[in-house]
């Protein structure tokens, strides 16, 4: 009896408090990646700063600070200088910040309200349909990303919807990024269609779309999270893209992109109008990207790869 005892308390005395969940276990180990977290702090801080853009700029982003003399450099006035209209650099960095966020976090959620319904009909349908959805897919591909989002913003152009041209950038640019998505989507949900947990819920009669949104929607999401944070920086790019060759947001609101393209002429005698919206850029889909990889290591740890600065 006593030994019976001894080998049944190790089983009884395990904690509740020790039971770990599987999305408990992955922000536990996101934290732990220094990479990532930084890049959330930063993306944190622009977050706040685009939010916040009225209160926290030194000045009006459009207003010209003086009649003459522009191309000024810093001053206890203007800390970053004045581009070649006399505007404060600074404040259409900060006005810039919101634009590019609001096009790059947009657009990943639409892209994954897009893509996720398709991807999931694609593998739960018949055949035909399923044939139908992936040609589809493929016909989207075929065409360059850049080439098909410039199309489609000329063809929205004249479009009359609440946020104007910004709008307008978020519908061409998910229009066209879904595809990926909904192809991962439709490969992980037919991945786990094959799973144990899944013959056992059709044994006990659940019907197709209940297991489709209790079970295999849920234990497929890990990847395609991963996925749809990397669409935030090639969403931010081609803003700054369309901006820079003068078919994105309509001037003068401050894009980043858009600062590029109006510093571009003077960039040899002025560089800096050009590298302060390049280096914005830069470090914003930086840091997007390193969370997207703290992220695919948090959800999948046997990709984690042991570099410098990733820990857990």
């Amino acid at each position: 009896m006593v030994r019976a005892a001894t080998i049944a308390r190790p089983q009884e005395a395990q904690p509740l408090a020790e039971q770990r969940s599987l999305w408990g276990d992955a922000l536990r180990r996101f934290l732990r990646n220094r990479l990532a977290f930084i890049s959330l702090l930063v993306l944190l801080s622009l977050a706040v700063a685009a939010v916040f853009a009225g209160q926290i700029a030194p000045h009006d982003p459009n207003a010209q600070a003086c009649t003459t003399g522009a191309l000024r450099g810093s001053s206890a006035d203007h800390l970053l200088g004045t581009d070649a209209t006399c505007r404060d650099v600074l404040s259409r960095l900060i006005h810039g910040a919101r634009v590019s966020l609001s096009v790059g976090v947009f657009t990943a959620v639409a892209v994954f309200l897009i893509a996720v319904p398709i991807g999931a009909l694609a593998a739960l349908s018949t055949r035909l349909v399923d044939n139908l959805l992936m040609r589809l897919t493929d016909l989207t591909y075929a065409f360059p990303d850049l080439l098909m989002i410039i199309l489609l913003s000329r063809v929205l152009a004249d479009t009359a919807v609440p946020g104007g041209s910004v709008t307008i950038i978020i519908l061409a640019i998910s229009l066209v990024g879904w595809v990926t998505i909904a192809r991962l989507v439709r490969a992980q949900m037919l991945s786990q269609r094959e799973r144990e947990y899944v013959q056992a819920a059709e044994a006990m009669g659940a019907s197709r779309w209940r297991i489709a949104l209790t079970h295999l929607l849920p234990n497929s999401l890990g990847p395609v999270i991963v996925a749809v944070t990397f669409v935030v920086p090639q969403a931010i790019f081609a803003e700054a893209a369309l901006s820079f060759i003068g078919i994105g947001v309509t001037p003068p609101q401050a894009t980043w992109g858009g600062m590029v393209e109006a510093g571009y002429s003077a960039v040899y005698s002025v560089p800096m109008l050009v590298v302060y919206p390049a280096v914005a850029i830069a470090i914003t889909m930086m840091a997007f990207t390193f969370i997207g990889d703290g992220l695919r290591d948090a959800l999948d740890p046997r990709t984690a790869r042991r570099l410098p600065g990733r820990t857990g």
